[in-house]
């Protein structure tokens, strides 16, 4: 029983198509796939395990004796405080509030960024996410940084599918460039829940209906970056024809 190997589980949902790059990531940081079950037209779960790593007693033992210890500086520290840092504390607030910026040009600098959209003509970061692989660590640093800020370029419907049991209301993975379906490169874009309305299609033959493969220019609100399961969430703000 000494040598019986303890595992840990991770359910993990991913986009239909991205499952091999989903699965290469997890093993590289030692998951082992089990179990993999479709989920509807657009997802697949895939179930991993890896042997939990063994905890010494010993170091368990000094990690709660470390803790003791922070306890007794800590406590100390703020007893210190409290006798004489009264007026420090006092200082250094009249220190910072004079050292604040002008506010007669900050925010029109703020505003200005905001209203810039993200293209990859302007933006060398964004050009190179486009060529990218879809489970880079690029993808979430960008969506980290980008939250809510609006991105265009050129791509296309790599897959549409229901969303749910609904019949109006659709999920779709888009890629960068025309390729639609046999889009190999780039972040795997996601559009959740939307229906045709929303994507607020412009352009000059409009199309009663979308489906894989065809070709827009995607001006869309950059949202969350989902590292799991490798897929780069935006909200639409305007689908052109091309």
């Amino acid at each position: 029983m000494a040598d019986e190997i303890r595992y840990e589980y991770k359910t993990v949902q991913a986009v239909r198509g991205t499952d091999g790059l989903v699965i290469s990531k997890m093993q590289k940081d030692g998951w082992e796939l089990v179990d993999r079950a479709a989920q509807g037209m657009l997802r697949s779960t895939l179930e991993f395990r890896r042997p939990k790593k063994p905890q010494p007693r010993l170091l368990i033992g000094t990690a709660a004796a470390v803790l003791v210890i922070l306890a007794v500086v800590i406590g100390t520290g703020a007893a210190l405080e409290d006798g004489g840092g009264k007026k420090d504390r006092s200082d250094k607030s009249t220190a910072v509030a004079s050292d604040k910026p002008s506010a007669a040009t900050t925010p029109t600098a703020a505003v200005s960024a905001a209203a810039e959209v993200i293209t990859p003509q302007n933006d060398p970061e964004f050009a190179a996410l486009l060529k990218g692989d879809t489970c880079d660590g690029a993808n979430l640093d960008f969506a980290t940084r980008h939250a809510g800020r609006t991105i265009a370029f050129d791509g296309s419907i790599v897959n549409m599918a229901p969303h749910g049991d609904q019949h109006t209301r659709y999920d779709l993975l888009l890629g960068p460039g025309d390729k639609g379906p046999n889009t190999g490169v780039g972040p795997a874009f996601k559009y959740e829940d939307v229906n045709i309305s929303d994507l607020k299609l412009t352009g000059k033959k409009i199309p009663d209906t979308v489906g894989a493969g065809d070709k827009f220019r995607f001006v869309a609100e950059v949202g969350k970056f989902n590292a799991a399961q490798c897929v780069f969430s935006l909200d639409p703000v305007s689908t052109e024809t091309r």
